[in-house]
């Protein structure tokens, strides 16, 4: 992969953003088999080091070749973006053991798992047929469907909406900030939808809240009746391909 081509993208992005230096730069790589990935890495190296870009950052890479980037490569990550749920905690098995080692930041989405970790699904039937939402439908049978099944998941509801309440928050601020409590975990990406509103003072309220042992303790015991997923981060977009 040229040097040029990878200076060009970024110069772009430069260019775009009105800014001489880009804060932090995202990098996706689908295919695993091609080796690319690791030449443009290298090129993304010396740009940062030419000043262009201050901090290297990956989406959805798993352990094993996050390792080979920064241990047999040099490549200074800071960061990885990756699906990260009370549901799905893939990440705890291999990804924050190593993310510890050499303090990379995990920035976690997928947290209300399309927005089914909230208070609009509590007490509700089984939404197979009303998943107006391709992000709906990807954690219902990806993650959810994965982990255990509706009656068990209104279980897990109900337990978030008890500590909620003895907090003054909402289910989504619980789920929120289990995984922020996480080892690791820098910050998490909430979705909106524009037209359905952004819930900026539901999120906000997630900052101020402090989950005790006992709250813990109830939630886990809901999570450990389910199955623990499978696989490492990044699994679910490249087990078919």
């Amino acid at each position: 992969m040229p040097f040029e081509l990878i200076e060009a993208a970024v110069d772009s992005r430069l260019s775009r953003l009105g800014v001489d230096k880009i804060d932090l730069l995202q990098f996706h790589w689908w295919d695993y088999s091609n080796k690319q990935y690791i030449e443009a890495m290298k090129h993304m190296k010396t740009l940062k080091e030419r000043g262009k870009i201050r901090n290297l950052a990956l989406t959805n890479f798993d352990t094993k070749h996050l390792q080979e980037l920064v241990e047999e490569h040099g490549i200074p990550i800071v960061s990885n973006q990756v699906q990260f749920s009370m549901l799905d905690r893939r990440p705890l098995n291999k990804m924050v053991p190593f993310a510890e080692k050499h303090d990379i930041k995990l920035l976690a989405y997928g947290v209300l798992c399309g927005g089914l970790l909230t208070d609009k699904y509590l007490g509700v039937r089984d939404p197979t047929e009303t998943l107006d939402t391709a992000s709906k439908q990807k954690y219902w049978y990806g993650t959810i469907n994965e982990w255990g099944d509706w009656q068990l998941f209104q279980k897990l509801l109900r337990t978030l909406k008890e500590v909620g309440d003895s907090h003054r928050v909402s289910i989504a601020n619980v789920a929120q900030r289990y995984v922020l409590d996480q080892p690791q975990v820098g910050g998490v990406i909430i979705g909106a939808r524009l037209s359905k509103g952004l819930h900026v003072n539901d999120n906000l309220a997630t900052y101020d809240l402090k989950l005790t042992s006992e709250d813990y303790a109830k939630i886990d015991d809901v999570l450990n009746q389910g199955r623990m997923l499978r696989g490492d981060c990044g699994d679910e977009y490249r087990r078919y391909a």
